[in-house]
């Protein structure tokens, strides 16, 4: 077997990316979207012309509106080769607007239900601030399921326990990342502070019986792919898909909802005061979060004026 199949007997995978003609090749059960990876398809000269036809079929409606289109559209061809669902993002510039977001996330799934697909299949995307949280816990109770992204730390993971969010994304590479240039370190398997804190999260809500699903996320290497064996599901891009499918090293169960029962860890009660110390004080977690974030808008902001250029 390769490591990839060796993979999908302990994991869920899923597929990173918004090619959608590059996920059908891996079999992924489910797959995501971000500002970055939409813009990134619609640049592509085989998408253009789902990209051209959406903006001409809705030219009359606002740029925020057709945004929202292009989003549905890439989201349907996706469902259209896999069997399970699709994440697709709120505009990140409501990452701290709590009614912005929760009226983006009602529009793009009924954009999904116009075209026939279930919102049981569908995941909306949103930012883990407190007010992103705060507009999940409104859509879950509207049976509109969420997946909360950029993740960096414990607190954010308990809020989203705390509202009864269907899955949450903690980041694995962008945590390396910090680590690695602040302290000049090359980190393997057994030591990498991503693969660690999604650990932590991980035995966190196994020990505690909670049924948010975690699905690790942004990978540098298949070491912390591997390092993550177990966990519930991990979202992981096209070239590492393809590296593992191609490998036949051996895959261990690395995390274990049994093991967890067995560990001591202390259950935070969060306010939204103790929440928002709790990121503060975790100078990594803050300033990834906050990266992330101005990292999506400025995507955003790129996909708006290639809308706009299309619209004429």
């Amino acid at each position: 077997m390769s490591t990839l199949e060796q993979l999908k007997a302990l994991t869920t995978v899923v597929a990173d990316t918004g090619d959608f003609q590059a996920i059908a090749q891996f079999l992924p059960q489910d797959a995501t979207t971000n500002p970055s990876l939409i813009l990134k398809a619609v640049q592509k000269p085989e998408y253009q012309p789902l990209f051209e036809s959406t903006v001409k079929t809705h030219a009359a409606e606002s740029v925020a509106d057709i945004m929202d289109h292009v989003l549905v559209a890439f989201g349907c061809e996706i469902l259209k080769t896999i069997p399970g669902r699709v994440s697709s993002e709120v505009d990140a510039r409501l990452s701290f607007d709590t009614e912005g977001s929760i009226a983006r996330g009602r529009r793009i799934i009924a954009l999904y239900e116009a075209q026939g697909y279930s919102r049981e299949r569908i995941l909306i995307k949103v930012a883990a601030t407190w007010e992103g949280i705060q507009a999940a816990k409104v859509l879950e109770q509207e049976g509109i399921h969420t997946n909360l992204t950029l993740m960096f730390n414990l607190a954010q993971a308990v809020a989203c326990a705390d509202v009864g969010v269907t899955l949450i994304s903690p980041f694995v590479g962008r945590i390396y990342d910090w680590f690695k240039k602040q302290t000049g370190i090359e980190y393997d398997m057994s030591n990498d502070p991503g693969v660690a804190s999604v650990t932590t999260i991980y035995n966190y809500y196994k020990k505690f019986g909670i049924k948010t699903q975690v699905m690790g996320a942004s990978f540098r290497n298949v070491g912390q792919i591997l390092g993550l064996a177990g966990c519930d599901l991990l979202t992981i891009s096209p070239d590492l898909l393809a590296t593992m499918q191609a490998s036949h090293d051996a895959v261990k169960p690395a995390l274990s909802a049994a093991a967890a029962q067995n560990m001591d860890i202390q259950r935070l009660e969060l306010t939204q005061s103790s929440f928002r110390l709790m990121l503060n004080n975790d100078a990594m977690a803050c300033e990834k979060l906050a990266e992330g974030i101005r990292a999506f808008c400025v995507d955003t902001e790129k996909l708006v004026k290639l809308i706009e250029q299309a619209r004429g």
